[in-house]
Parts: C-alpha cells; structure tokens; sequence
C-alpha cells in the first residue's frame, strides 16, 4: 500500500482518502482532478488499499480523519462494510467522488452525489452530513439499495480484475467458500426454491419456485425511513410487503447486492438500519 500527505491548512476536516485503483485506469484526469481539489482545501492522506486487511487497517487507524472514497459504488460498498465491521460507521460522514463506468455509480447517482469530480469534491470540503439508512446482512455485508435474488442465477461482471475488483473477488470466494449446499458443492437454481418470511410473514415457501426476489431501501436518499419494501415474483403470482427485516432460507442461491455478486449462501436475513451512516452532499 502506498500514500501521501499534503499539509494541514486550517480549513476543513483532515481526510483519508482511499483511491480506488479501478478508478484510474477508468478515468485518470477525473482522479487527478478530484485529489487537486481535496489537497488544496484539506489536510489530505492518500491511500491505495491492496487487500481487504490493509482496508481495515488504514480505516481502524485514521484518527481523525474523514474517509473519502474516489471510485465506485463497490468502493464505498467495501468502505461501508468495513467501517460497520469496526463499529465505526456512525463516527464520521463519508465523503465520495465518484469515478467509473456509468453502471458502476447507480447508487452514487440515487444518493445526490455530484457526477462532476470537482462539484463531488466540494461537497466533500463544504458539504452537509446527510444520515442514510443501511441494508445489513447477518453475514456482515451491506447494501447501498438493496439486493435481488433473480431466476437467472447470479450474475457474473466482467472487465477488469485489478485494484478494489480484486479485493471483491477475495472476499465473494470467502463467502462461497463458508456457503455450500448439503452435497458439498454450490447451487444456483434457474428457478430457485426459496422460504422468505417479512417481518416474519410468509411470502414464499420452497414448493414454488421463485423468479425474483427484491428486497430495497425505498428513496434510498430518504433519510431515516426505516423500512424495506419486498417483492416476491413467482409464476402467475406477485407479493409485496413492507417490512424491517427480511429472511431468505433455500438450498443454495446467489444474489446481487447493489448489482454486485454474492453466494450462493443457504440462508440470509437483511435489515434496515436507520440513519446508520451520514454521507457528505452539496449543502443546498
């Protein structure tokens, strides 16, 4: 891992800013962009994570700086959940600047985060603290907007597999490797058979096959609100529901959190988290 300093100016917050190596090779004059911005109006600490443990270390021992993520959703993803890891996620509001294909920074868009890296990155030195809520998995993962269960299995991006990618990939194999079926090897069902239960209400059992299973935070920019809405899709039937906490039990199926890949896993319960992180946006 590597990192920089620049001085103390006086102004805003110090920063800790984790740059996702992706970032750079997607768009390199917006990286450098956003960092000039950053460093001429903070106390500024770039750093460029290489493994999930240099992640945890870099955060756990950022005293008082604010982390800013350059990059993807996937990016701030992986910050969240190591931040929630650490009972940390509430200390500081989050800065993001973000950098990526336009598929990448769906969630970054929903939240109000400025597309133009230097609009992001002065919302990150002038910006107000907006509290969130949070899709958390009991397996310590987390959503920005929440996660799908579809009929076609789990879907597998490509492109590159360098940088914070990488680091995805590691901990999605950590994940398949605690997750298998009964057999001992991994299942994806095209139709998946699944329990789901919303606040302990039955919505599917597993002698019906499911198309789609979609568990969101509703205005996922709506502060506090509390609640997930469910959407069960099976042949010839559709239930929705509201709810704090949903359940999912099956043989073994893979989801998508925030579009990306988790699984297959037996069984997970999400919940909502209200208010549980503040993100820095443009304070008008």
């Amino acid at each position: 891992m590597s990192s920089l300093s620049t001085p103390a100016t006086g102004g805003p917050e110090p920063l800790l800013l984790l740059l996702d190596p992706a970032a750079r090779l997607t768009d390199g004059e917006s990286v450098r962009i956003a960092k000039d911005v950053l460093c001429g109006g903070a106390d500024v600490k770039v750093v460029y994570p290489e493994s999930p443990s240099e992640l945890d270390r870099v955060l756990s021992h950022r005293g008082r700086r604010r982390p800013v993520v350059i990059g993807s959703d996937l990016a701030l993803q992986r910050v969240l959940q190591a931040l929630y890891r650490q009972r940390e996620l509430g200390a500081d509001p989050v800065g993001m600047v973000p950098v990526g294909r336009s598929e990448e920074l769906a969630a970054a868009r929903a939240l109000g985060v400025p597309g133009e890296p230097v609009r992001a990155a002065r919302a990150v030195l002038s910006g107000a603290a907006r509290k969130l809520d949070l899709l958390v998995d009991d397996g310590g993962g987390v959503a920005l907007g929440g996660v799908r269960i579809t009929g076609a299995g789990t879907r597998r991006t490509g492109g590159r597999t360098g940088g914070w990618r990488s680091l995805w990939a590691k901990l999605a194999a950590a994940e398949q490797a605690n997750a298998l079926t009964a057999d001992g090897r991994p299942s994806a069902e095209h139709n998946p058979r699944v329990r789901v239960e919303a606040d302990g209400r039955l919505l599917a059992d597993v002698h019906r096959p499911v198309r789609l299973v979609q568990v969101t935070l509703p205005g996922v920019a709506a502060d506090g609100a509390g609640v997930l809405e469910v959407v069960v899709r099976a042949p010839g039937a559709l239930v929705r529901a509201r709810a704090e906490s949903v359940s999912v039990v099956g043989r073994g199926f893979g989801y998508e959190a925030d579009g990306h890949p988790v699984g297959p896993v037996r069984a997970r319960t999400w919940t909502v988290h209200p208010g549980a992180w503040g993100l820095l946006l443009p304070a008008a």
